[in-house]
């Protein structure tokens, strides 16, 4: 696999990716957030045959389908029979999250999920308490069911 980074000044960077089957696919990361993937016919890799456009949060979720970064914990012993998973879930710019505080999600009273830390690019902020005020680039690690971790992402979302 061949991956190649060609910055795109003022729109952001692409990345160009060659799979051992000689396709090739293309990832443009806006600087806004967007991403907009690209396939290009293998006979013709200058011949894009199409784009799916999406949007910062649809890039995350694919993102975490196609390379899950999650641990899924099983606590053994019948009284410990627990199925929790630890998941990050993004604040996009159009979270209806974004710019509230924490308290507002409502999370552990609404998905049984708690958010343990927020992932800013200043740092961890670890057990961050209810008025923590969110904003869009934040990470949340959250741990719950993989049912209640799956409804705050879509809460986050705004979907």
């Amino acid at each position: 696999m061949v991956t190649r980074r060609t910055p795109l000044p003022g729109v952001g960077t692409q990345y160009d990716i060659a799979t051992k089957d000689g396709r090739h696919i293309s990832v443009v990361v806006h600087e806004d957030g967007r991403r907009f993937l690209g396939f290009y016919h293998p006979e013709d890799p200058d011949a894009c045959q199409g784009t799916v456009p999406l949007e910062a949060e649809e890039a995350a979720r694919l993102a975490s389908i196609i390379a899950p970064d999650r641990t899924e914990v099983a606590l053994p012993g019948s009284e410990f029979d627990l199925n929790l998973v630890t998941e990050r879930i993004p604040i996009g710019p159009d979270s209806p999250y974004r710019g509230r505080p924490m308290g507002d999600t409502k999370a552990r009273t609404r998905t049984g999920s708690s958010i343990v830390a927020v992932l800013r690019r200043t740092g961890a902020h670890p057990s961050p308490g209810p008025d923590y005020r969110l904003e869009a680039g934040d990470t949340l690690l959250v741990v719950g069911t993989r049912e209640g971790v799956d409804d705050l992402a879509d809460i986050i979302a705004g979907s």
